[in-house]
């Protein structure tokens, strides 16, 4: 460890540390963001090195102010498994029977996709076209056909019409394709690429859904030559069965004629770790101690970026530095946890700093850290989030949360009296960043946001590109809104805020509205969630954090795809049945879907 901390003092003293002062400073706060965002830390995605030297400079620095560890084993650091990504098993094999038997080369003829559930089947195949029932069945391409216990063989994508166009970014997908076929009984999801889409016929590259989960069936991509070789006996080849759907508007599906075929697919989680960094400071009051107020920033990043990571250029292998994302709300972090360590003295509760891991994967971090708390979580009592700080623009600050407890509005109006910022308010305590984690626990929240902009997610999102005043004023507003919250005699009271009404209007850009808050932390079969929207149909059923669905209506839900996917299959006012798992209990609630437009 020792040696560790020596190495990176050699790296980071490139960096010219400014002076130290009890102050949040401009300079501090650029000095941490040059570390964070340099090239050295490639990124700083989950459970690289660049992440782990990245914690470890945190650590130091929570150190070097005083802060009490409160991690594991009394390091700063709380260490915690998840799934990186996934690599092929040694039983991967398909082989096809023309009638001759054929065995194929995986990563040459056909590659099983990233979501695929491990098994065997051997059978027939039927073509299904692109794979979309359409819920008013205006397209359905599997009128007509059976394929329970049965493969399936369709095309990527939607076909190009206006029946289905409108909804092709979520029925041409092929998490899509995966449920439907699952849902109707099917045992193998076969996918091809049509001419029409791609003329290289590149094989899909083998990546993982975050924190969702097998899709609960087999799922291939095949090359197109080996389907027209499937094909030959019914007549038949790939190119003009698209062709025909695409002019024709309309299926044509069939059983494919002396066809067998024989996969076997096996996926393997690759596993990593990585750590929360978290640093505690003890109140000085005798009974409000016993109380804590948490201050979060995630530090980790898109790595390299590329398909799959996230990143909004994933055609572009480079360097996602995340200056803003979130090196700002680090920094901030890191400023607030020395200005309050150097006025110990005053603070009366305690004060929990917490530098999340693997927020970009789904909250993983403070996912995990509100399930193992390294201190009784009944003792929160409100948690302030930092999520990208450094493009503050025209003044304009975003804060979630005011809605969470009373008074909340209020005090975040009373402390921006002479108008430094711009105030947008929310409300709401739920959102896609850490504070969600601690809402969901039933804890009041803030959360610090300056909104997103062009290098969001980027490789552009650099050093020199944020506004480093704007930080300060923004660390300076957090340090007084979490003064006075220290201070206040009164504990701050949890409001649950009721979902925005969804609104109006109808028509076919519709879709149903439930209120569910998905649990990204946990990876289980279902879809579990972490709380409910007040207010919503899923409350009103009597859904609570910790359910998980295996069941919605008619679909097995094993995922978050499968539970999306199965909102799709609703209307508005309809009354639908939800199995779920509370603890050792089956519960089925009937929900009544309500309306949301987009």
């Amino acid at each position: 460890m020792k040696r560790f901390f020596l190495v990176l003092f050699v790296t980071v003293s490139i960096y010219a540390q400014p002076k130290r002062t009890p102050h949040i400073t401009v300079e501090e706060l650029k000095h941490h963001v040059q570390y964070l965002a340099s090239d050295e830390l490639e990124g700083r995605r989950a459970g690289t090195n660049g992440a782990n030297l990245a914690a470890t400079y945190i650590a130091r620095e929570f150190e070097s102010y005083g802060l009490t560890p409160l991690g594991a084993n009394g390091s700063f650091l709380q260490e915690f498994e998840f799934v990186a990504g996934v690599k092929l098993g040694a039983a991967n094999r398909f082989n096809v029977r023309l009638p001759q038997r054929e065995e194929l080369v995986v990563d040459r003829q056909y590659r099983p996709l990233g979501f695929s559930s491990s098994g065997v089947y051997e059978g027939e195949v039927v073509f299904a076209g692109y794979g979309i029932s359409l819920p008013n069945k205006s397209y359905d391409d599997y009128e007509g056909v059976d394929v329970k216990d049965k493969a399936v063989l369709v095309f990527r994508n939607a076909p190009p019409s206006d029946s289905v166009r409108e909804f092709a970014a979520q029925y041409g997908t092929l998490r899509y394709k995966a449920n439907k076929a699952k849902e109707l009984g099917a045992r193998l999801l076969i996918v091809v690429t049509g001419p029409e889409d791609d003329p290289g016929d590149d094989l899909i590259r083998l990546s993982y859904d975050q924190s969702t989960g097998y899709a609960g069936i087999m799922a291939i991509h095949l090359r197109r030559s080996v389907a027209d070789r499937l094909l030959r006996r019914s007549g038949t080849t790939i190119a003009n069965l698209q062709k025909l759907l695409n002019a024709e508007k309309k299926p044509r599906s069939f059983l494919m004629k002396d066809v067998r075929v024989r996969n076997e697919t096996e996926i393997v989680e690759i596993r990593q770790k990585t750590s929360n960094v978290i640093g505690y400071i003890e109140g000085t009051d005798p009974v409000l101690k016993n109380e804590v107020l948490v201050l979060g920033a995630h530090y980790d990043h898109l790595g390299w970026g590329g398909e799959g990571s996230g990143s909004l250029r994933p055609d572009t292998i480079a360097i996602h530095n995340g200056a803003d994302d979130n090196a700002s709300g680090t920094a901030g972090l890191l400023e607030l946890a020395q200005a309050f360590a150097a006025r110990r003295q005053e603070l009366k509760r305690s004060a929990l700093f917490i530098a999340f891991a693997a927020e970009e994967l789904g909250l993983l971090g403070s996912a995990h850290f509100v399930k193992s708390p390294t201190l009784p979580l009944e003792r929160v009592v409100t948690m302030l989030n930092m999520d990208m700080i450094g493009r503050l623009n025209n003044r304009t600050l975003i804060v979630y949360g005011i809605g969470t407890s009373p008074g909340f509005e209020d005090l975040v109006k009373r402390h921006n009296r002479d108008s430094t910022f711009y105030l947008k308010l929310n409300r709401d305590g739920f959102g896609p960043s850490d504070h969600a984690s601690f809402y969901g626990k039933q804890i009041p929240v803030f959360h610090f946001f300056t909104d997103i902009h062009g290098d969001y997610h980027r490789p552009s999102d650099d050093f020199e590109k944020l506004n480093y005043e704007g930080m300060k004023n923004i660390a300076e507003y957090i340090q007084a809104i979490t003064t006075e919250l220290n201070k206040t005699e009164a504990k701050p009271t949890y409001v649950a805020v009721e979902a925005p009404r969804p609104a109006g209007g109808g028509g076919r850009r519709t879709r149903v509205y439930v209120g569910t808050i998905p649990d990204f932390g946990e990876q289980t079969e279902g879809m579990k969630i972490s709380g409910v929207r007040e207010g919503s149909p899923a409350a009103k059923a009597g859904l609570r954090g910790g359910d998980v669905i295996v069941k919605f209506g008619k679909v097995e839900v094993k995922n978050l795809y499968d539970f999306t996917y199965a909102l799709g299959e609703y209307k508005p006012g309809d009354e639908v049945d939800v199995v779920v798992k509370r603890g050792s209990e089956i519960l089925t609630r009937k929900v009544v879907l309500e309306r949301r437009s987009q």
